[in-house]
Parts: structure tokens; C-alpha cells; sequence
């Protein structure tokens, strides 16, 4: 099969690709930056240089395959513009999809997040669930609804062959992001403080990858499914954190209330002072008691989705870290 592919040079998209091509598919990846390239050239991807905001520069590449992936997106808490998430979360979705229905490609598989369920504030959401909007706690979880409920889910109805993955974290050996950080910093004793209440669903960036081929594969168009993995609440994962890594647990630990208190006082020092990202306002009302957890059973049910346990994929992780520590 022949594959279109979008964010492959990003933490998911490459592992996509990456397993893509173990099983002997072609794939045309979507290249903004031609120096983040190589690794995908030496699996025998095909590079097509473009943007997801600009149709013509995909529309040659597109054209005629056996389907797209489409993961390319903004991730950033407390970094970037809003216009920079609107850019790429928002236009950039409608105009990969606008391709899809134009130039008549049978299937599309298209990376949301379970972010699109807001904060459930511990309320385990399956895909029935729906969060109205209106108050966002950051700008990722704001333009992902965005493109879901205004964009992918009306271009659904209208007729799109397309499927939803919901991912809740991602993690695995090369994270970049913040959550990422912040476990490192915890694992250097750089970590001041822990959140209470915070809650994710955990999934390695390898099954993660497997689910968006699941979904290809078996998905049936119009369906979403959230790919969610296993839940725990921050402070056990950094205790799974700490037993593997032999440092010891954060011993302070402070709830929501904390956490939006001083996110209110950096919200006005960010403004003039360079305060570290870990503790600007949009980060700390990401981190201090927020739930991003979704039920995957129809993901199993349906596609044979499955993850591995948190502490094997912590494991490995924390040990890559030392190693690049040392």
C-alpha cells in the first residue's frame, strides 16, 4: 500500500512511519524542514517538501494514494503563539482534509486527542462523551476541539472517509515534550513541588503508532476511538518514575488550588519577567489537577488495540535519560 503522511518528522509520526515501513508500504511524508529529514530518507520514506497550510504543496503528493495519515500538529504548553497553534491545528486540518475529499483518497486516519473531552475532573470518558467548550485550559486542548468538532466531525457527516484516534499521553524514547521534561526534572531533584488530583492515560509512542495502523486497517470511517492506555494519576507515575530510576519521590505535593494561585501570580510576572516554562500560568493550569483520560475498549473491542504496562515503558525511558544524562 501507498501511504501520505504528515508530521513524520515529529514523536509520533515518525514511529508511524518507521512501522510502516517494517511491514513493506510505501510512504510519502510531508517535510517542512529538510535537516529533520534524514532519519525518514534512511527508512526509505519519501520526502515531499511542504506545509500542511498550503494545498499545493501536497496536492501532486496526495494524489492517487491508498491513504493518509494525518498527525502533524502543534504540541506546545506555554510555548508558540495562538496564532501558530490556529495555523497548524485548525487551518492546516481542513486544508489536509479538503485534499482528501477532493482528490478522492479512500481512507484518511486523522490524530486528535482525548484533550477534545477537556478536563473530566476524573470522569473516565468514552467516546460518546462530549465537552461543550467554551472554557479551555490551554491553547492545545482549545484549537484540537477546534478542528474536532468544527472541522472533522461536520467534513464526517458530510461525507469524509475518515477515522479519529483520541491518544492520550504519548510517551517513549525521544519525547520532546513538556510532560516529558518535567519527569526529567523530577528524575535531577529539579522538581520543587508535585501536583495532586492530575490524571492521564499513558501509552507508549510504539502502541500508539500500531493504533493509528490498527485504525487504517480495521478502522470504519465516521468512527473515532481513543487510543488511551492505562490511567494513573501524576504522582503515582512518578512514584513508577522513582522506583525504576532508584530517585526518590517529590515529597510535596500540592492540589489544584495551589496551582492556580500561583499560576495567577506568574500570569502577570510572565509578562515582564522570563519565567521558566515549567512554571508559566498556562503550564501550571495544565499540571495542577487536570484529567486528559479516556476508556479505550472500543479501540480493543474493535481494532485489537492494546499498550504495555506503564512501569516497563517507564523503564525504558528513564534509562535512556540516564544515559544521556551521563
Amino acid at each position: 500500500m501507498r501511504y501520505f503522511l504528515t508530521g513524520g518528522t515529529g514523536f509520533i509520526g515518525g514511529e508511524v512511519a518507521r512501522q510502516l515501513r517494517a511491514a513493506g508500504h510505501d510512504v510519502i511524508a510531508l517535510i517542512r524542514s529538510p535537516q529533520k529529514a534524514q532519519p525518514l530518507i534512511d527508512l526509505g520514506v519519501t520526502p515531499c517538501q511542504g506545509d500542511i497550510t498550503d494545498q499545493a504543496s501536497m496536492r501532486a503528493a496526495m494524489s492517487g494514494v491508498d491513504g493518509v495519515f494525518h498527525i502533524a500538529g502543534w504540541y506546545k504548553i506555554s510555548e508558540g503563539t495562538r496564532q501558530e497553534a490556529e495555523a497548524i491545528n485548525i487551518r492546516g486540518t481542513r486544508a489536509v482534509f479538503e485534499l482528501v475529499r477532493d482528490l478522492r483518497i479512500p481512507k484518511a486516519v486523522y490524530t486528535s486527542t482525548v484533550a477534545v473531552y477537556g478536563n473530566t475532573h476524573g470522569v473516565v470518558p468514552d467516546e460518546n462523551f462530549t465537552f461543550a467548550g467554551g472554557k479551555f485550559t490551554n491553547e492545545y486542548e482549545r484549537t484540537k476541539w477546534i478542528a474536532y468538532h468544527q472541522i472533522a466531525l461536520p467534513m464526517i457527516h458530510a461525507g469524509l472517509p475518515l477515522v479519529v484516534v483520541l491518544p492520550g499521553v504519548v510517551y517513549g524514547p525521544g519525547d520532546p515534550s513538556l510532560l516529558h521534561r518535567t519527569l526529567i526534572q523530577y528524575m535531577f531533584r529539579r522538581l520543587p513541588a508535585a501536583p495532586k488530583g492530575t490524571a492521564y492515560s499513558w501509552s507508549h509512542v510504539e502502541d500508539i503508532a500500531r493504533g493509528h495502523i490498527l485504525a487504517m486497517d480495521k478502522g470504519t470511517p465516521g468512527e473515532s476511538y481513543i487510543l488511551g492506555g492505562q490511567i494513573y494519576t501524576a504522582l503515582e507515575a512518578l512514584k513508577l518514575r522513582g522506583d525504576v530510576s532508584g530517585i526518590r519521590p517529590v515529597p510535596i505535593h500540592f492540589g489544584p488550588g495551589m496551582f492556580k494561585l500561583v499560576a495567577a501570580v506568574t500570569s502577570i510576572l510572565e509578562k515582564f519577567l522570563p519565567i521558566p516554562v515549567y512554571y508559566r500560568s498556562e503550564s501550571l493550569h495544565t499540571f495542577g489537577g487536570v484529567t486528559y483520560i479516556g476508556n479505550d475498549a472500543k479501540a480493543r473491542r474493535e481494532l485489537g488495540y492494546t499498550e504495555r504496562p506503564l512501569l516497563d515503558g517507564l523503564r525504558e525511558v528513564a534509562r535512556q535519560d540516564m544515559e544521556q544524562k551521563a
